[in-house]
């Protein structure tokens, strides 16, 4: 399979991304850190390595718009071509030394997903997608659990950290669930939670509360896998929606209706 300049760029990036968080990660209880918000942090990783992956696909592309985390970018698509960029996706994870956390990279097109890349920091492992080409794990193909039977399928999630408002519900969903599926995990990056969908490790993900960097990139390896993603009434308005689902189909589908039947109507398009 040949694959684009843009994917090319995409991997350099974010491999230059992932040099400077491990270099940062050997001392990363002395990182400096701050704020945004409730629960919500930025180290000098998460800047240090938005600024590699900007500089990177700004030598070789030229009037490219950025829509990143921490520095660039607004809450909406234009049709130009537009790079959504994490640097790091799970940045809680990192500033811990629990190893699970991700660079995440996407360019959008004409408001549509054409090169997505993920790489998992501690792991090195790497998926990457484009569109109408398939999904790829360290060049081999990737393909969503056959598995479509809910009481045999492990499903991941995120719990809210920003916005509690649903808290009370979410639990009770996520207890119910507990009572159906085979497993829930909580990785702490819905980068790796969506690329686990797509490699078949899960059957199905959800949450609420993500921002487009968070869903940006592993929406398009999923589909690519020949999964299914929707907001949480089964639309598409995902990607600044704020909530997501994925999965196969079978899989996804149970999940929606959970959702659906836990959560009122006037609660499942608002933030």
């Amino acid at each position: 399979m040949n694959f684009s300049e843009d994917l090319t760029i995409a991997l350099k990036a974010a491999r230059n991304a992932a040099d400077v968080i491990r270099q940062l990660s050997i001392n990363h209880r002395n990182l400096d850190i701050r704020y945004k918000g409730r629960n919500d942090i930025v180290t000098e990783a998460d800047l240090e390595a938005e600024k590699v992956i900007i500089n990177t696909i700004r030598e070789h592309t030229d009037g490219d718009s950025f829509l990143a985390e921490e520095t660039e970018g607004g809450n909406e698509l234009t049709d130009a071509r537009t790079w959504i960029i994490d640097p790091i996706d799970g940045t809680t994870n990192f500033a811990h030394g629990f190893p699970i956390y991700c660079v995440s990279i996407a360019l959008y097109e004409n408001k549509e997903a054409k090169t997505a890349v993920i790489l998992e920091v501690n792991s090195n492992e790497e998926f990457y997608a484009e569109k109408g080409k398939g999904a790829f794990l360290n060049g081999e193909p990737i393909k969503v659990s056959p598995n479509n039977n809910p009481s045999a399928s492990l499903i991941t999630t995120g719990f809210p950290f920003r916005n509690m408002e649903l808290l009370e519900d979410y639990i009770e969903l996520l207890k119910e669930l507990l009572q159906r599926v085979q497993g829930m995990r909580r990785p702490g990056s819905a980068a790796y939670d969506l690329c686990c969908v797509a490699s078949g490790r899960c059957e199905g993900f959800y949450e609420y509360g993500l921002a487009p960097w968070d869903v940006a990139a592993g929406s398009l390896i999923v589909r690519e896998a020949g999964g299914k993603i929707t907001d949480w009434l089964g639309g598409q308005n995902w990607l600044f929606g704020r909530r997501l689902i994925a999965g196969n189909k079978g899989v996804h589908d149970f999940l929606l209706k959970e959702i659906k039947d836990h959560f009122k109507k006037v609660h499942l398009s608002n933030g």
